[in-house]
């Protein structure tokens, strides 16, 4: 088994041990086509597909943990902006210090709207930040897949020619 498959790596390092693998086959004579062991080939892809699932359960997981920092920002806002209702009242309701009260609860409100703004602001921040690099890593593996695919397809095509020829192929490809 290979290494990054034993390791439970990364989808990148699984394409990185595939590619590694087809580059360093041993070249058919004035062909483009090289030999590979089709169990070692088979095994990696069993191994990407084995891995894919959770690397997308590792984003869903992150994009939940931002939604959940989201979601305390706002419960700290709300009961920020609670509180200094509840002291602008308290202020209010002393008849001595109606008008300095008045416009410190003004102040207290605006200081809490300012600072559940900015922890919002935060944390849409962190969410984007995380979903860009998802962005990132996604587009890796796609591009990865694609050029691994084309690989396969340039491969496929090379064995495709006179029906001698494909038969020669298969039986040296194989190995046997």
């Amino acid at each position: 088994m290979s290494k990054a498959a034993e390791q439970g790596e990364s989808l990148v390092a699984i394409l990185e041990e595939l590619a590694d693998l087809v580059s360093s086959a041993r070249s058919m004579p004035m062909s483009a086509s090289v030999l590979v062991n089709r169990a070692e080939v088979l095994e990696l892809i069993d191994s990407a597909t084995g891995v894919l699932p959770d690397q997308i359960t590792r984003a869903d997981s992150v994009v939940a943990d931002a939604d959940a920092v989201l979601q305390r920002a706002r419960r700290e806002a709300a009961a920020i902006v609670e509180k200094a209702q509840q002291r602008a009242e308290e202020l209010v309701s002393r008849e001595a210090v109606v008008a300095a009260a008045d416009e410190r609860a003004q102040n207290i409100v605006a200081e809490a709207k300012a600072s559940a703004e900015k922890l919002s602001r935060e944390a849409d921040d962190y969410c984007d930040r995380q979903l860009a690099q998802f962005e990132i890593d996604l587009n890796s593996i796609s591009s990865q897949v694609a050029a691994g695919r084309a690989r396969l397809m340039e491969r496929t095509r090379g064995r495709s020619g006179p029906s001698e020829a494909a038969g020669d192929n298969d039986k040296e490809t194989t190995g046997t």
